[in-house]
């Protein structure tokens, strides 16, 4: 199988709520509104998050995302008004933190995450 775009669905309540806290998360606004229930952020060349109305499911997504310097991002998010938990260290240098976003979507930022083939 040949993967050409991983897209990550967030379900959610609410799209107005659940967008404006996404565009702190990610810095700007949805790079695409496809549906009116539907608002979706390009995170790198061919992945993308969609936070999608989903009546039944909001609340139980897990999005995980690598990120260059894991204190950077977390003081952006801080700026922005979100507040990360504390910083957790894995194995093998791999640090993690948790933001929950307004449905209890969990989004952890992962430091030092090198991907060994």
């Amino acid at each position: 199988m040949t993967v050409a775009h991983l897209l990550a669905v967030v379900p959610v309540t609410d799209l107005h709520t659940a967008t404006a806290w996404y565009e702190r998360l990610f810095g700007r606004p949805p790079d695409n509104r496809p549906m009116p229930t539907l608002a979706e952020w390009r995170v790198t060349d061919t992945g993308w998050v969609q936070v999608h109305v989903d009546a039944d499911r909001p609340g139980r997504a897990l999005l995980n995302l690598a990120v260059d310097d894991l204190a950077a991002h977390l003081d952006e998010l801080r700026s922005r008004g979100l507040s990360p938990g504390e910083v957790q260290t894995a194995s093998k240098g791999v640090q993690l933190a948790s933001v929950t976003d307004p449905d209890g979507n969990v989004v952890t930022l992962i430091g030092g995450f090198r991907v060994v083939y």
